[in-house]
Formats: C-alpha cells, structure tokens, sequence
C-alpha cells in the first residue's frame, strides 16, 4: 500500500517521474533506431555508434563541472531550463541535416543528462517529509523503469513507421508538456545555507559513507554492466532464446526494476542494513546461477528477473545513502559525482564485455561479472556497513 502523500508533494513527483522517463529512454534510444540512423548518413552502424559512446562519456566527465557551474541558480529555474536543454538537443536531433549536427544536439542532450540526474533525488527528497523521501526515490526511479520497459520498444516502433526523426521530435514533445507541467506545479524551493564551493570537494570525498557510495557505485556499475550489456547475445548464442523470448525477458527485467523501486519504498525507512546487503551481494550471487542456470531456461530467466530488482533496488539504496551523508547544498555536486562515477562503470562495464565476448568466452561473462561485484560486497560489508554503524553509535 502507498504511503499518504499530499497533492502538493505528488503532483511535482509526477513531473519528475515523467522526466525521469523520457530522459531514460533518451539516453538509450540510438541503439534501437542505430541501423536506420546510419543509412540516412552514409554510414555503418560502427561509425554511428561513436554517438552512443560520446553520449556515455559527457555524461561521465562533465556531471561534476556542470553541476559546480550551475549549482548557485534557483532549483526550479534550473531545472526548467535543463529541460528545454534537454528538449532543444531533441528537436536538433529530429532536424540534423547532417552526422556532425546530430552529434552536437546529442552532445547537449547529454550535458542536460547530466545535470538532471545530478539534482533529480536531491530535489525529489526535499519536495517532501522525511517520511515519505523513500517514496520520492522510489517515484524517479519507477519513470527510469517504465522506460526500460516501454519507452525503447514505443520510440522504435515510431522510428519503424514514421522514420527515427519523428522518435527524437516526438521525446521532444513529451519533454516540453513535461516542463510546462512542473513550471505549474513544482514549487520554489529555499535556498538554506551557502552554496556549495569547490575548495569543499576534498572534505566531502573524504567523508566516509560518501567516499563508499562512490565506490560502490562505480563497482556495482562496471560488474553488472559487464553482464547486462551482452544480455541479448547471451540468451540467443549461449542459451539458445528464440528471438521473441529473448524480448520477453529483457522487457520482464524491466518490469521487475519496477518492483525494486516498490520493494525499496517499503523496505529502506526499516530495514536499511537488508537493502544494503540484498543490494549489494544479490548481483555476485545471480550472476554466477547467470552462468550455472544457462541449461535450464526457468533458471535462466528468474535470474534475469532478480538482476533487475536487485539492480534497481541497490542502485537507489545508494543514491539514499549518499543524501543521507551530504547536506541539503552539497547533495546536488555528491549526486552529479555519482552520476559521473556510474556512467564509467556503465562504459567499462561494456568495454569488459565486448572484450570477452570478442574473445569468444560469452558463456563465461557471468564469472567477470560475479568478481566485480564481489569486491562491491565484501566493501560493503566490512568496511561500509560497519562505518555506518560507527556514525550512528557517536
């Protein structure tokens, strides 16, 4: 059951959630529309592909910077502006008449990527009580699931029928409905304190639990990445998945992150340590039954089902974590260092992947991948868990 929640906190969760949507299956969408995308310029899907790299790398290196540039403005100006960047980036996008114009609107797509999911949890936990702030994580993260989950199958569909502009025009669209939605209903937030400055980095890395978020982060990312990023292969060339079973499970993952975002709201207020621990050992434990259960299709499916939630329920656990560590002025700059950190897992997730599946040991990816996160859980278990204690003993 939902917890009570008032209009004036729901409603601008909703702008939020929806943002949280189309920014997710922006991000995402080139590689479902990558073929069509490079015979409109002369070029192979490789060539094209650099957009989707670019994309991940700006992302990467420019959440910190930007968000240190723009942390002094209004929150609700900002992120209104964030997403008439965001949207101004899409309607380049559907317009581009040429590779290097597309690769600029997707360019500034990224840089409105990077602040939004900079301030996105920092402003849906501040727009209600601490009692409902689980909900609100939980809120963002439910429009990032939907998007895995329908968002890509609906943007190519459109691209299949109307060509891969009218998807980029149509994300545009939905984006300025969005901002016209929250410039009515998101309230102005106070300011309350001094803006963040960066002679204040070095203390705030050095914090403990935000230093472990960070890593954690950036561990978890690179460990499942490694994993989900040849998820498709895998099914089809080691497991033997017909092509629309194959769908079916990628689009049941999706729904099951959904449920991870729900088990999360019931579970972090009361069991904090449980969401830790089922967050940060789940991911080693099914990665390894990823390998062992590849003979018995069940298994294999159910464990593609438990790396959804547990992926999701892990990754929102941490970005509570960090909000919990941070002030309300440095929340934001943590937020954009983690959102930078889990973009270079997700990069050398994928590049570990390729290596291996390059290498002709697809079947044995789910061993990388448990290495990875193991480290990711025995951190969490010795050393972040237990400084966690510590702070809440003083």
């Amino acid at each position: 059951m939902l917890p009570s929640i008032p209009p004036k906190y729901f409603l601008p969760l909703i702008g939020l959630a929806v943002s949280a949507f189309v920014f997710n299956t922006s991000e995402f969408m080139p590689i479902a529309l990558l073929t069509d995308i490079s015979a409109s310029f002369g070029k192979t899907p490789a060539e094209t592909g650099i957009m989707i790299t670019t994309y991940a790398w700006v992302v990467g290196l420019l959440s910190l910077p930007l968000m240190l540039a723009v942390c002094r403005m209004n929150p609700k100006r900002l992120l209104l502006a964030v997403l008439a960047l965001f949207a101004a980036g899409q309607i380049g996008s559907g317009l581009a008449p040429s590779f290097a114009v597309l690769m600029a609107a997707r360019i500034a797509v990224a840089c409105a990527h990077a602040i939004f999911w900079s301030i996105t949890a920092p402003y849906a936990t501040r727009l209600v009580t601490r009692e409902h702030q689980p909900f609100a994580l939980s809120c963002v993260a439910t429009g990032s699931a939907i998007a895995m989950i329908f968002g890509l199958p609906i943007g190519r569909v459109i691209g299949l029928a109307l060509g891969w502009r009218m998807t980029f025009l149509c994300i545009a669209g939905i984006t300025l409905l969005a901002l016209l939605y929250l410039w009515r209903v998101f309230p102005q937030l106070s300011g309350g304190g001094q803006p963040f400055a960066v002679r204040d980095l070095p203390a705030l890395v050095r914090t403990p639990a935000v230093f472990g978020c960070f890593f954690l982060s950036v561990t978890f990312a690179t460990g499942y990445f490694t994993v989900y990023s040849y998820i498709e292969p895998y099914l089809g060339m080691v497991a033997g998945f017909s092509p629309d079973a194959i769908t079916e499970t990628l689009m049941a993952l999706g729904v099951f992150g959904f449920f991870g975002s729900v088990l999360f709201s019931r579970m972090y207020g009361t069991h904090r340590t449980a969401c830790l621990l089922l967050g940060s050992c789940g991911i080693p434990v099914c990665a390894l039954l990823y390998v062992f259960g590849v003979s018995i299709p069940p298994v294999l499916v159910a464990v593609c089902l438990a790396l959804g939630m547990i992926s999701t329920l892990f990754n929102i656990t941490m970005q509570a974590e960090l909000l919990c560590a941070t002030s309300r002025e440095a929340a934001p700059v943590a937020t954009s260092i983690y959102s930078g950190l889990f973009n270079v897992g997700i990069g050398g997730g994928t590049a570990i992947g390729s290596f291996i599946a390059g290498a002709g040991q697809l079947p044995g990816i789910g061993f990388v991948s448990a290495a990875i996160t193991a480290l990711a859980a025995a951190y969490c278990i010795f050393i972040f868990l237990p400084s966690l204690r510590k702070k809440s003993a003083a």
